[in-house]
């Protein structure tokens, strides 16, 4: 899990955040928003998790949204573990990191978003174009597939 900043064409700042299986690279959930707290990254992940299932761990990087205590308590009770990487290592959590770059060229700089219901729209659009089109040995795309 991580955050992509972008904005509005008014100028008005923008988070995504994204989370990927780095398993299957199947993503679960895209969620733009102005901004975050902790209790925000819970909601997207109880959504999301009611969906695919829970997992055994989630790798995040030591932003404020991570180290928060709704997030630690959310975790612990659902029976998983937050895997910090290293500050200032970004390779750790490398196929995050390359799903942003991928999801920056093909959905953020190729928008132009007008509101956040215009970027919600069209961001869950490419989450679901990536997901059908990727072709990953997994449950979840295969499943997905079926769906498009």
């Amino acid at each position: 899990m991580d955050f992509v900043h972008d904005q509005l064409a008014s100028g008005h700042k923008l988070r995504v955040l994204t989370i990927i299986d780095t398993f299957s690279r199947f993503s679960p959930a895209l969620a733009p928003r102005f901004t975050f707290r902790g209790t925000d990254v819970v909601e997207v992940l109880e959504r999301a998790c009611k969906e695919v299932g829970f997992p055994a761990t989630i790798r995040v990087d030591q932003g404020s949204e991570f180290v928060s205590r709704d997030l630690d308590l959310w975790a612990y009770q659902r029976g998983v573990t937050l895997d910090f990487s290293r500050p200032g290592k970004p390779t750790d959590n490398a196929f995050i990191e390359a799903f942003n770059g991928r999801f920056r060229a093909e959905c953020l700089n190729a928008h132009w978003f007008l509101s956040l219901a215009d970027a919600q729209q069209k961001v869950e659009t490419w989450r679901r174009y990536y997901n059908c089109a990727s072709e990953h040995p997994s449950g979840y795309v295969i499943e997905e597939k079926r769906f498009c």
